[in-house]
């Protein structure tokens, strides 16, 4: 049995490539934090996107409980895990770093038994479907037409979704134009999405519900803030798109008291934050006792392997920010062409390999 003998972590601050923003939150810069552990000369890999603090969690709280453990034993390390972290906060920097060490650990576990890592888990789909996501608040209309043209009519992508809810909700009519300017972009077959991140109170989330009936919108994340569970479930019974909720839950608790409450009809989860591939089987169990489906949330190219071994996933977010990242940081990325991917199947692991050459030049930590 291999036992882990070294975990480290760094942080790296991409520019974004114009600043962005959606309905609660303005940004400039993403900053993208790996782990990795080692057992028997072989090195595993995962990441989150977290302040730059995370990787310090990393090497300061939690590479003294992961190292010296056996390396197939992942539920056990992240046991110990969650219970270094109880006094740092789960929620926040420290799930973020739990969150990289699990993925970490994952990949290394696959490697060592010389199997890709959707294999591991056990495959439920051989194609995982996604959609184009970014639409950010800043784009002018030219920018937005460019995103939404690109992803739908010349990769094949037939979901796509745009933030709203500008300025804590404070320009609805721009929020309006720009849903119709996206549904006139990729015409009537697309589907279409929006993301309000929390801008919106219940009442003008209702309202706006309404007046973007006519531009057939199918899913409305997030309409008001995630912790508003009353909020959410008043807007799932009044509105007709699917209200999708639950990225920032930091374990399955929080995902079961989302699915108690009646407040999404769909379950997003964020393995990057929510305890790794090991917190995503736990809240996909919870969704599947609720009859719910669920659907990955940003970090598209770590969802791959968990999404296909998840037979009730609705599809990933194809999130710009991180797609550009893991695309240009990487090697092993996937292709979204045609509106789906396929996770690695023909490598142990997740497939997925730091350029540390390209990675450098951002370095914070």
């Amino acid at each position: 049995m291999e036992i882990v003998d070294r975990v480290e972590a760094a942080a790296y601050r991409v520019p974004t490539e114009v600043p962005e923003a959606d309905g609660t939150l303005a940004w400039d810069a993403t900053t993208l934090v790996v782990a990795t552990v080692a057992a028997g000369g072989v090195t595993g890999t995962g990441w989150t996107y977290a302040p730059a603090a995370a990787a310090g969690v990393v090497r300061d709280v939690l590479a003294g409980v992961v190292t010296g453990t056996p390396a197939a034993d992942v539920p056990a390390a992240a046991a110990a895990m969650a219970r270094q972290v109880r006094n740092a906060g789960r929620p926040g920097v420290a799930g973020y770093a739990l969150s990289a060490v699990d993925v970490a650990l994952w990949d290394l576990k696959a490697k060592l038994f010389g199997v890709p890592l959707t294999r591991l888990f056990g495959a439920a789909l051989d194609r995982v479907p996604l959609y184009g996501s970014g639409g950010f608040t800043t784009y002018d209309d030219d920018r937005t037409v460019a995103q939404l043209t690109r992803w739908v009519h010349e990769q094949g992508i037939g979901r796509v979704k745009i933030k709203i809810g500008e300025s804590d909700g404070a320009r609805p009519e721009r929020d309006l134009h720009r849903v119709a300017l996206a549904r006139k972009v990729i015409g009537e077959d697309a589907e279409l999405y929006v993301d309000a991140n929390g801008g919106y109170g219940a009442g003008q989330a209702v309202r706006q519900a309404e007046r973007m009936r006519e531009h057939d919108v199918r899913w409305f994340e997030e309409p008001v803030s995630s912790d508003d569970l009353p909020g959410l479930r008043l807007v799932r019974e009044r509105v007709r798109p699917d209200v999708a909720a639950g990225e920032y839950g930091c374990d399955a608790g929080y995902f079961a008291r989302m699915c108690a409450a009646g407040a999404v009809d769909c379950l997003q989860i964020d393995a990057t934050r929510c305890g790794g591939y090991t917190g995503w089987f736990a809240g996909a169990a919870v969704a599947a006792g609720h009859h719910l489906q669920v659907s990955a949330h940003c970090a598209p190219n770590l969802h791959l392997p968990a999404a296909a071994a998840t037979p009730h996933l609705r599809h990933i977010e194809w999130f710009h920010d991180h797609q550009r990242i893991e695309g240009e940081l990487f090697d092993g990325a996937a292709d979204p062409a045609g509106g789906s991917a396929r996770p690695r199947d023909d490598v142990p692991g997740h497939g997925l390999t730091l350029r540390a050459a390209a990675a450098e030049p951002y370095r914070v930590a």
